[in-house]
């Protein structure tokens, strides 16, 4: 938990691609500081460049809190670390630039580093464009797999979450022709196991039902439209039904979801990323939030991408940004809470060593 103030969570904000629409939705969810009752909020980017957006949004009757370093943030105030060499350079909305993209990564950068260092207690990453942001130190398809990295972890789990719907991947940011041969009986049951650990751990689920969809049309149809069903998919739920979870599946994705199975279930765990997006973000896109299950640290961001073609247009709607935060907050309160539990069940319930026979002697 960061020392900076124990009773409010801080939360570190990056800006992401600056000519996308992420600074125009940041703004808009912390205008006038209205998340500060419940958050200290610290934005990692460029002073300069949120001011651009801020007054071209007429918020000019609110200003910004500029620290050079999150000890000196005020947590009354939203907060901005700039985080590179700022040069005059313009910003450009809906342009790709490489200074975009590095600008991207600075702030990513710096804000995972406050995170390692204890500093923040959650990050919500802004949408990035994934080609302007690879340099040497970022060569990764997306943010997922760039915190996996610095945070060690060998499998995260992607988890879109929703008030109404939460859907996990099997398979993240790889080619559809990789999906088929990236799908195997372990990595299935590693990412079930992600997903009961924190539908439990991060949303207070305590018996969770999950949904496992198939890999190919109509789950297979008994092996006449592809095997993976009955060779992979089946054998790594039924490992896990074995052991008491309370998983399901495979079912066909197009039926399950236009029949509003989904309903029935806590979470549901697609083969690959658009089987599970595109219905995800069809049915909550304006709400739905990016979660990374199975990291050490809390990270979500807003289901959306940089939206190139309405940026700088004040037509985005901040609503998945201010999720994305809100959820942040719970995952964070929630873990703390838990934290407590169990250690005041310690200081009740202490383990008595039995003596050894030369003890009790």
């Amino acid at each position: 938990m960061s020392e900076l103030n124990s009773d409010k969570p801080v939360i570190g904000i990056t800006i992401g691609d600056y000519n996308g629409i992420g600074p125009e939705v940041i703004l808009k969810v912390l205008h006038s500081n209205q998340l500060n009752r419940i958050c200290t909020p610290v934005i990692y980017g460029s002073m300069r460049i949120l001011n651009r957006y801020r007054n071209q949004l007429e918020m000019k009757d609110w200003n910004l809190f500029g620290a050079q370093k999150i000890e000196q943030a005020n947590p009354k105030m939203t907060n901005v670390i700039t985080c590179w060499q700022d040069p005059q350079e313009d910003i450009q909305p809906g342009k790709v630039t490489p200074e975009a993209g590095k600008g991207a990564f600075e702030s990513l950068k710096r804000a995972v580093e406050d995170l390692k260092g204890g500093k923040l207690d959650a990050i919500v990453t802004g949408p990035i464009n994934k080609n302007n942001i690879q340099n040497e130190e970022f060569k990764f398809p997306g943010h997922t797999e760039y915190l996996a990295e610095a945070f060690d972890v060998k499998e995260p789990l992607m988890f879109m979450v929703s008030d109404t719907l939460r859907v996990g991947v099997v398979t993240g940011h790889v080619s559809l022709r990789e999906v088929a041969e990236q799908i195997t009986k372990e990595k299935i049951v590693v990412k079930l196991q992600a997903m009961l650990k924190s539908l439990r751990e991060d949303f207070g689920i305590r018996k969770p039902r999950i949904a496992v969809l198939g890999l190919n049309p109509h789950a297979g149809e008994n092996g006449l439209l592809g095997s993976e069903e009955q060779d992979i998919i089946e054998p790594a739920i039924k490992e896990l039904k074995n052991k008491g979870q309370l998983i399901y599946g495979p079912y066909p994705s197009d039926g399950f979801f236009a029949a509003q199975t989904y309903r029935k279930f806590d979470a549901v765990l697609a083969m690959y990323h658009d089987q599970g997006l595109t219905p995800f973000k069809t049915i909550a896109f304006n709400d739905g939030v990016n979660f990374t299950a199975g990291l050490p640290i809390v990270r979500t961001s807003p289901d959306h991408g940089t939206a190139y073609d309405i940026a700088g247009k004040n037509q985005a709607d901040e609503t998945s940004m201010r999720q994305a935060i809100y959820t942040a907050i719970d995952v964070v309160k929630y873990r703390k809470d838990q934290a407590e539990l169990e250690k005041n069940a310690l200081k009740k319930n202490p383990v008595v060593e039995k003596m050894t026979s030369q003890e009790e002697k």
